[in-house]
């Protein structure tokens, strides 16, 4: 298996675990980060203690110049990255009236902004090769709303809009795309809600429990596997049966 990964915000919680286990399937992996360089180079030292192959490159997604550096180094390093998982992201919680134009620039330009940067910078080689795997993290809260999470409701769903109109581009190119929305997930994220939120939050989940990192890393695993391959333009919806329908 010569397969490399890139994933996004891969230095803790989702990222991490997707990481570690597309390495644990045999994948090369790219371990993207933005400031957290040492939770990076641990995910990337769990990979490579395990016995597989792993390096770490910093770059703030929502900048397109460092994600065209962090593409020619990908590139340098590994030549073809035929799959790429965008988890990068970052949540406000807050009033809608209490935005401003800094903070939604904030939330759309990494959430949004850098799926797309990422994709643009990627896509060519995958055409170029007639295969790839794009897998976007967004969130249950882009498929239904979040009160208090306006923004970042609507960055994860305009982040399925590009999911679902890329799969019908890139079909023809031997290309699948998905995208994976979490529910609550037991991450540093939800460390910024109060205890009483995240149980009634476990309390409207059908399973009882918050989810772990990596029930959303197997549902990635197996949008990167080839055995995926006529599954494309889909909203894998990993949230315990939080949103169903």
């Amino acid at each position: 298996m010569n397969r490399v990964a890139l994933v996004t915000g891969a230095s803790r919680g989702i990222g991490k675990a997707i990481a570690i286990a597309l390495g644990a399937r045999g994948f090369k992996v790219v371990v993207g980060f933005k400031q957290n360089e040492r939770g990076a180079e641990e995910t990337a030292d769990i990979i490579c203690a395990a016995g597989g192959v792993a390096d770490k490159f910093g770059a703030d997604v929502s900048d397109e110049n460092a994600v065209k550096r962090m593409f020619e180094f990908t590139r340098s390093m590994y030549g073809f990255v035929d799959t790429v998982v965008n988890n990068a992201g970052v949540a406000r919680h807050s009033l809608f009236t209490d935005e401003d134009r800094g903070s939604f620039d904030t939330v759309m330009g990494v959430n949004f902004g850098g799926v797309f940067n990422v994709c643009k910078a990627y896509i060519p080689d995958m055409v170029s090769n007639k295969f790839g795997r794009i897998i976007n993290i967004s969130s249950m809260w882009g498929l239904v709303g979040a009160s208090c999470e306006a923004v970042y409701s609507a960055s994860k769903a305009a982040v399925i809009g590009l999911t679902r109109s890329l799969a019908k581009e890139l079909g023809p190119s031997g290309i699948t795309v998905n995208a994976v929305a979490p529910g609550v997930i037991k991450t540093d994220m939800l460390s910024e809600v109060s205890e009483q939120t995240v149980a009634d939050l476990v309390s409207d989940t059908p399973v009882m429990r918050c989810g772990q990192p990596n029930d959303v890393a197997n549902v990635v695993c197996f949008l990167a596997d080839e055995k995926s391959s006529f599954v494309t333009g889909e909203v894998i919806n990993c949230s315990g049966g939080f949103v169903i329908g």
